[in-house]
């Protein structure tokens, strides 16, 4: 077996056990396994589940990427050797061969740098992706050679232990990664019962996905991790790169105004961000700074307020504090905007005032939520204390509709909008607090 065998089966053994299991891993695969190597090494973390390496005598030049990432500070060596050319037409055998190149070189020291930033600062897979996209931008800028770009990020997101493939389709690079749950508006293809979502479909407007002949790219494959939308955690962003907005609305008939904190960085970071299920986007979170300073402010405007009239508060400000238009009018096309997204933008639609909603509710109070969804039109549900108009029953409870989007008639607590009354709906999604 070669050294660089020896260091790639090392890797994945490690990438793929549970970091329980790694930390008595490193103990012992370094000295029986790498041994070979004659290689000083010092052992990032047991989360990067690699090993950075400084080699001797072996040829390999190694330099420092750095550059931010949302505030983070990023810092990845890497073997200066993989700034090798593609210029090749593109193939099959083009990119499989340049692939292979760049396989063969010492990467462990560059992904084992970026899964020590993911570990650190607890990036899901969508943030990690974003920083891959930006480590890739600055070996290979997407502006100078596009293929090259892609297959650089195929490279670290591979080397990151996901089970991540390129096609050809009509001389395009496709990337796709395996990903289990339910999107909606991306391309996909099945292959051995398992789901593979195109994570770069937004860069082609011209990919017929239902008629190209899409041709499989032989790469190898390292890692077998599962791609995720989810989303828990945002950066903490740099204090410079928030701005303040200001906000007026009435609560009855009293005005109310306060400003709060945003971040212009959320649109960026959420900007191909594809449309996942309701559990999912409306349990993102606001950016630590928007989110201490909106919630702040409510808190101080409702601790007079008994629940029910805090949860009327908050459908008001959800209500009347924004423009609506619609996603079509806006976009082109559907988009849920991530309740953040929705204090940023100047328009919004009933899904992103329902999941701005949903997030004030769980916040203050945490109580029980239906999301509701109509043909044309989402809302939310909320236990209360004392059930309010015509609630909906749900497994023996009640839960009285709040209605977050300016209708017609001022709608309050419980009431449903006349054009909905006797539509069918679905419960699309049941949250129930943890406590």
């Amino acid at each position: 077996m070669t050294d660089q065998s020896v260091v790639k089966e090392s890797i994945i053994e490690l990438r793929s056990s549970s970091i329980e299991h790694q930390t008595t891993m490193l103990n012992f695969v370094s000295l029986n396994r790498l041994q070979p190597l004659k290689r000083a090494f010092t052992i990032l973390s047991a989360a990067s589940c690699l090993f950075f390496f400084t080699t001797s005598g072996s040829g390999q030049t190694y330099s420092n990427l750095q550059f931010d990432f949302y505030g983070i500070q990023v810092n990845l060596p890497y073997d200066s050797s993989i700034n090798i050319p593609f210029n090749n037409q593109l193939t099959r055998e083009s990119v499989a061969n340049f692939a292979e190149n760049l396989i063969q070189k010492d990467n462990s020291g560059l992904a084992g740098s970026l899964l020590k930033h993911k570990a650190e600062h607890k990036l899901d897979d969508w943030l990690f992706y974003q920083l891959i996209r930006s480590t890739a931008q600055h070996l290979s800028p997407k502006e100078l050679n596009y293929n090259r770009y892609t297959i650089f990020k195929w490279l670290l997101l591979t080397l990151s232990g996901y089970d991540a493939r390129l096609k050809l389709a009509n001389e395009q690079l496709l990337f796709y990664v395996l990903c289990e749950e339910s999107i909606y508006n991306i391309p996909y293809y099945q292959y051995e019962g398992k789901q593979y979502v195109c994570l770069n479909y937004h860069d082609f407007k011209e990919v017929d996905f239902e008629k190209f002949d899409f041709r499989e790219i032989a790469l190898p494959v390292y890692g077998g991790n599962s791609f995720s939308y989810k989303v828990s955690n945002l950066p903490l962003f740099r204090q410079a790169d928030y701005e303040e907005k200001t906000v007026h609305f009435f609560y009855y008939d009293q005005p109310f105004e306060f400003r709060f904190k945003l971040n212009k960085n959320i649109s960026k970071l959420f900007t191909n961000y594809p449309t996942v299920d309701y559990a999912s986007s409306f349990n993102i979170p606001l950016s630590p700074e928007t989110r201490k300073s909106l919630i702040a402010i409510l808190k101080e405007h409702t601790k007079s307020m008994n629940t029910t009239e805090g949860v009327d508060y908050l459908m008001r400000f959800t209500r009347y504090a924004f423009i609506f238009r619609s996603d079509t009018r806006v976009f082109g096309s559907e988009k849920r905007l991530t309740p953040e997204q929705t204090l940023l933008n100047e328009y919004s639609d009933c899904e992103d005032r329902s999941a701005l909603f949903f997030y004030l509710i769980k916040e203050l109070y945490d109580l029980p939520m239906l999301v509701l969804a109509y043909p044309n039109h989402v809302t939310v549900a909320v236990k209360l204390d004392k059930p309010a108009g015509n609630p909906i029953i749900y497994e023996g409870a009640a839960y009285s509709i709040c209605e977050p989007t300016p209708q017609k008639k001022d709608l309050l607590l419980g009431q449903v909008p006349r054009e909905l009354r006797n539509q069918p709906y679905e419960i699309a999604y049941v949250y129930t607090p943890s406590k």
